[in-house]
C-alpha cells in the first residue's frame, strides 16, 4: 500500500494506459475534512456528494466499465441518528437530482447491500433511477448501501445452504463460482483497483471476498478533495504494476526456467 501526494499538472499529462475494469473507493474522511475547515460534520458529507459527481462523470470520461463506491457501511448506523438522516437524506436527494445526468451518460445504477433499516422514501427514488437506467450501456455505477462484506458472505452461506436442504444444489458442487455468484456483486467483475482516501490502510468490511487480487491505492487526502486528478494518478500508477494473482509472470517463468537448466 502506498500513500499518494497531491498530482501535479505534470502528471496530469501523463497518459493514462489501460484503465481498469473495475475501480471500487472507499469514501473516507468526510468528517475529518469539515473538521480541518471548522464546519460541521455533515458538511463534509455535502462536500463528499460533490467529489462522488466529479469521479463518476471522470469514470464515465475514462470509459471504467464499473465504478463501486461505499457510501454506508452496516457499521455507520453506530452514528449519531442527525448525521445518518443528513446521509440518508443527501442519497435521496442524489438519486432525484442526478438522475437526467445518469441518464444521459448512459450510466446504469444498482446498489448491494441489505435493504432493511433504509427508509421508504430514500429506497423509493433508488429504486426509480435503478429502473430507469437499466438499460444504460455505459459505466456501471454501483452503491454500496447499508452494506458491511461479513453480512453478504452470511447472506450467501444461508442462501447456499437453502438450495442445499431443497436439493437443488449438492455440496460437492459448492466451489468458488457457486458462492461468488451467491453475493450481492453477482455477474459484476471483481474490482482490479481499490481507491482509499483519508490515508487509513485497511478495507472496513468492504468487497472482502471480491477484492482477493485488487491492487490497492491509498491517498492522504480526505474524500472532499477528491479530484478527477487523483482518479487518473492512480489509475497511472495501477497501470504501472505486475499483478501476478498468485503465479510468474512470463520473463519470471523464462528467467526462472533459465535458472533451473543453468544449475
Amino acid at each position: 500500500m502506498s500513500a499518494q501526494s497531491t498530482p501535479s499538472a505534470a502528471d496530469d499529462s501523463t497518459p493514462i494506459g489501460e484503465v481498469p475494469r473495475h475501480v471500487a473507493i472507499i469514501m473516507d474522511g468526510n468528517g475529518r475534512w469539515a473538521e480541518q475547515q471548522n464546519l460541521p460534520r455533515i458538511e463534509g458529507h455535502r462536500g463528499g456528494v460533490a467529489s462522488v459527481r466529479r469521479v463518476v462523470e471522470e469514470s464515465v470520461r475514462l470509459g471504467i466499465e464499473q465504478l463501486t463506491l461505499y457510501c454506508l457501511s452496516s457499521e455507520n448506523w453506530k452514528r449519531p441518528q442527525e448525521e445518518l438522516d443528513f446521509l440518508l437524506h443527501l442519497l435521496q436527494q442524489y438519486m432525484i437530482e442526478e438522475r437526467s445526468r445518469i441518464m444521459e451518460q448512459q450510466v446504469r445504477v444498482r446498489t448491494i447491500g441489505r435493504r432493511d433499516s433504509i427508509p421508504k422514501a430514500v429506497l423509493q427514488e433508488i429504486d426509480k433511477t435503478i429502473e430507469l437506467s437499466a438499460e444504460n450501456q455505459g459505466t456501471c455505477l454501483c452503491l454500496a448501501i447499508n452494506y458491511g462484506s461479513r453480512c453478504e458472505i452470511v447472506d450467501a452461506v444461508r442462501s447456499i445452504v437453502r438450495k442445499v436442504d431443497d436439493q437443488e444444489l449438492d455440496w460437492k458442487q459448492i466451489d468458488e463460482q457457486v458462492i461468488s455468484e451467491s453475493l450481492d456483486t453477482a455477474g459484476m467483475p471483481d474490482p482490479d483497483l481499490l481507491i482509499r482516501t483519508a490515508g487509513e490502510q485497511r478495507l472496513s468490511n468492504f468487497l472482502l471476498w471480491q477484492a482477493s487480487y485488487a491492487e490497492l491505492w491509498i491517498t492522504e487526502k480526505c474524500w472532499p478533495e477528491f479530484q478527477e486528478a487523483d482518479l487518473r494518478l492512480a489509475i497511472r500508477d495501477y497501470t504501472g504494476r505486475v499483478r501476478r494473482f498468485g503465479g510468474l509472470v512470463n520473463n519470471e517463468v523464462q528467467q526462472q526456467d533459465g535458472e533451473t537448466r543453468d544449475g
